[in-house]
């Protein structure tokens, strides 16, 4: 049987300086996974860095945007337009402000929810049916956190020391539920992620 082919995109913005932030969480995520299959993420092309193997019984190509947060479905378009992946084989990766700081929600359809990324993806894509790995960053005020921080500022900071622990403990359970999505479908991955509260 023919391998089935899966795109997963993390979400987040180039450079040094972005490096390690609350919005960049889906780059981390998506490195992580290569990291673990001894890959790196070092080939250039349509605005995105990106890699292809096969493993977990498919043939992956993981990619990270390299335009910029707000237009990061210009990337991702063009890379399942070309190998013809469809929708419901897309996983993008990316934080989300409105769940509390590691909580986990795997989801297809819905709109942006405020997300630039999201809302270029939906627009360059065509359709809203993609799925959506969110990693909750929570937001300034929640449990009287930074509560003087404005929203731009807090999602373009780096993790508190708290936040990156808490990162380093979801771990395993983000490429164990992204393993099952590959090798199982949906369903099961959302049993795996979507009770991580």
């Amino acid at each position: 049987m023919a391998e089935e082919t899966f795109l997963i995109a993390g979400l987040g913005n180039p450079g040094a300086t972005y490096e390690e932030t609350r919005h960049n969480v889906g780059f981390l995520i998506v490195d992580e996974l290569a990291s673990r299959q001894g890959l790196r993420l070092d080939s250039g092309k349509w605005d995105g860095l990106f890699c292809r193997a096969s493993f977990w019984g498919g043939r992956i190509f993981l990619v990270k945007p390299q335009t910029f947060m707000n237009l990061s479905g210009k990337s991702v378009a063009r890379y399942a337009d070309f190998f013809k992946i469809p929708p419901d084989h897309i996983l993008v990766i990316h934080d989300d402000l409105d769940m509390h700081s590691g909580r986990l929600k795997l989801v297809s359809g819905g709109g942006p929810g405020g997300h630039n990324g999201i809302r270029s993806l939906i627009q360059c894509l065509g359709t809203k049916e993609f799925f959506r790995l969110k990693y909750g960053i929570g937001k300034p005020g929640q449990n009287n956190a930074h509560a003087e921080m404005p929203v731009e500022k807090y999602v373009l900071a780096q993790f508190s020391k708290n936040e990156k622990e808490l990162f380093e403990k979801r771990v395993p359970l983000l490429v164990e539920g992204i393993e099952t999505f590959v090798k199982s479908g949906s369903q099961q991955a959302m049993n795996i992620l979507n009770g991580v509260k």
